[in-house]
């Protein structure tokens, strides 16, 4: 039987363990460092495991019907520009998601720190309509010149209201990206009339579409865009596609053209 003295002893050792700091000890060889990186690093998700240009998978949010809004990660994170792509803000424009799933299942980036969110209205895709499953225009639902508008535009009870709004705005705020392209559809051409016309126009430029300004017949109120230019240093623009734009192009010449817009390139393998 232990006595008390031997048992504290147990208990003290094994506190020690737990509580051992996770930073570099004197003596450590360059295998256990690496050894403890390894478990340090995010596991891959097994669906990524075939897609050699994701760096990391991010759950960002929850739809109002509970599904899934997710951001993948590709390219460099210790590049100097981090940017955020995003599409299918609506449900009825679910085309231009094929130029992010292109960047996310091809070869590997350089070059630059990119997120793609590829669905963030996953309940208005799955009943293919413009809104939310509460019946909210999401890119009407931000909380800068927010103005209750109803229709199709529906704004909601009040700003941020949407949980796929605010799951954005997070993590938005989180990764601040130097730029933020939002894709939509179907009025084919690149908002010029906005923070960054320079960069605007390099848009329309590589993706080839028309310079264009966006009025939305007086209801542009409570956008993604105008929140993200008022609120943060980097720069928002809207890049809006035809109604029903050949998967060849998107997947192609489009995915192509985004990366040449920040400078960034496919490796060679």
């Amino acid at each position: 039987m232990r006595t008390a003295s031997a048992l504290t002893a147990t208990i003290v050792a094994a506190l020690a363990v737990s509580l051992a700091p996770a930073w570099p000890v004197a003596g450590a060889t360059a295998a256990d460092l690496a050894s403890r990186a390894d478990a340090a690093a995010p596991t891959p998700h097994p669906a990524d495991r075939a897609r050699p240009a994701v760096v990391e998978r991010k759950v960002i949010g929850h739809s109002r019907r509970g599904r899934k809004i997710i951001a993948w990660r590709v390219g460099d994170p210790d590049a100097k520009r981090t940017v955020v792509v995003l599409s299918t803000m609506h449900g009825n424009e679910p085309h231009t998601r094929k130029i992010l799933y292109a960047l996310r299942d091809g070869r590997p980036i350089r070059g630059v720190d990119m997120w793609l969110i590829p669905v963030l209205n996953p309940d208005g895709l799955h009943r293919r309509t413009r809104k939310n499953a509460r019946g909210v225009d999401l890119n009407r639902n931000y909380p800068y010149d927010w103005k209750r508008l109803g229709g199709s535009y529906y704004s909601g009870p009040k700003p941020a209201s949407e949980p796929e709004t605010r799951a954005l705005m997070k993590f938005l705020r989180q990764v601040r990206p130097s730029r933020l392209v939002s894709f939509h559809q179907p009025l084919h051409g690149v908002d010029t009339d906005t923070k960054n016309p320079r960069f605007a126009r390099r848009l329309a430029r590589e993706l080839r579409l028309p310079r264009k300004r966006f009025v939305c017949g007086g209801v542009c109120h409570g956008t993604m865009t105008g929140w993200y230019n008022h609120y943060f240093a980097g720069a928002a623009v809207t890049v809006e596609y035809s109604a029903k734009p050949s998967t060849a192009m998107l997947r192609g010449p489009a995915a192509r053209g985004l990366l040449r817009v920040f400078g960034a390139r496919r490796s060679a393998r």
